[in-house]
């Protein structure tokens, strides 16, 4: 296990922004699964979602998602989005986050999948290849 926490960086723009002058509220789950999906990138060798997908026909469809927020996101800063498996279970993996601009907390999160044969969309047990490497980065949310 490594002490190094995963921090994938979000670049907000304009775009990303409501007449409020911050992030639309919308874009903050599309930025916390493209962090996970980072996340999932970096421990496995560059396959995120689409790999999973297409290459090894396993889907991870979300079951749930949560999210608290403390302070409004904006272009001003970058968003740091901590990521890191908070749960294993047997045919599903719960993700947290913390996500934060200018050290300063903006949102947390919880978001939980579920493992799925894709081609035919049946849930299936988390294989031990996923198991192996996510085991080890549990950390409480």
């Amino acid at each position: 296990m490594t002490d190094t926490p995963f921090v994938h960086e979000i670049r907000v723009t304009w775009g990303d922004c409501d007449p409020a002058q911050i992030a639309y509220t919308a874009r903050l789950p599309w930025f916390a699964l493209d962090a996970i999906n980072a996340w999932w990138e970096e421990h496995f060798d560059g396959e995120g979602w689409f790999q999973m997908e297409i290459d090894r026909n396993m889907g991870t469809p979300f079951v749930n998602l949560s999210m608290d927020f403390s302070s409004p996101v904006t272009p001003r800063h970058r968003l740091m989005c901590e990521t890191y498996p908070t749960r294993l279970g047997e045919k599903s993996i719960t993700f947290g986050m913390k996500a934060y601009q200018n050290n300063v907390l903006c949102f947390t999160g919880s978001f939980t999948c579920v493992f799925t044969q894709a081609d035919v969309f049946k849930s299936m047990p988390a294989p031990d290849r996923i198991r192996k490497v996510v085991e080890p980065l549990i950390r409480d949310a």
